[in-house]
């Protein structure tokens, strides 16, 4: 499916949706209506009605296998931004059993790799263009930072152990978000679905053929379901693009805390 579809707001993707499939629909109706009209309106009765069950049922199978994979992919890109943002909290709330100027340092590169992953990384994973090339610096440097401390007592080698392995979770939360964040629908699953649907639509242009107003009806019935099973796929498709992508919220939320007490 075109990029470009995912970054217009739902308002207009739902009009481009519907309008699309209404357009199909609307040939379709009027296709078989002429057809209809001449030799080949006996060959269109002798199709039998029964093949619209079938038809429909292999259709809504292919939106509940497509819908599942797309679900599954928000939620692990919101499980990993909820994972990272825990594992930055506890960094910050750790760093204060090093009092002065470790934990302003620690406080200091956690507010720095928020601020980047949410002004730089957001856009990339938004476009699927984020990568796992680059290691964050300032989440580097704050684990360089924590390796580096000299505890003075038991509880300060909790915490130099604990921040460590928070930090780990950080890379790994953030390994995962990036990962999921080019997770969408491949165009093979797209065009199966898309060919589906018209067929199912044909066939009813075809059963309905000989009454123009039972086959508007059902063509416009099936058409609205086919779009709103699209728009819904469509909608949430790329976890990191469009109106409802998945938020740095969670991440936004630790800044306070890596202030509070931390100076710059």
């Amino acid at each position: 499916m075109s990029g470009w579809l995912h970054t217009l707001p739902l308002a207009w993707m739902a009009l481009v949706v519907f309008g699309a499939t209404y357009i199909v629909a609307f040939i379709l109706h009027q296709g078989i209506a002429a057809l209809s009209a001449g030799s080949t309106a006996r060959s269109f009765k002798a199709l039998s009605p029964g093949m619209l069950p079938p038809l429909g049922i292999i259709f809504g199978l292919f939106v509940a296998f497509t819908a599942a994979q797309v679900w599954s992919d928000t939620d692990h890109a919101n499980a990993a931004v909820n994972r990272e943002a825990s594992a930055l909290r506890s960094v910050v709330v750790l760093a204060s059993s090093f009092p002065g100027e470790p934990e302003a340092r620690l406080r200091t590169l956690v507010r720095s790799y928020i601020e980047e992953t949410t002004s730089q990384e957001w856009p990339l994973m938004a476009e699927s263009a984020a990568t796992l090339t680059i290691i964050p610096p300032a989440l580097n440097e704050a684990l360089r930072t924590t390796l580096a401390l000299t505890p003075h007592n038991p509880g300060q080698e909790i915490a130099q152990r604990e921040i460590t392995r928070w930090l780990e979770d950080a890379f790994e939360a953030r390994r995962q978000r990036i990962l999921v964040s080019s997770a969408q629908v491949n165009p093979t699953k797209w065009a199966c679905l898309i060919l589906q649907a018209f067929c199912a639509l044909l066939a009813i242009a075809v059963v309905h053929s000989d009454n123009r107003m039972a086959s508007a009806i059902a063509l416009g019935s099936f058409a609205t379901g086919v779009a709103a099973s699209v728009l819904l796929i469509l909608a949430h498709d790329r976890p990191f693009t469009g109106e409802i992508a998945v938020s740095p919220q969670p991440l936004l939320q630790v800044m306070p805390e890596a202030k509070a007490g931390g100076g710059e």
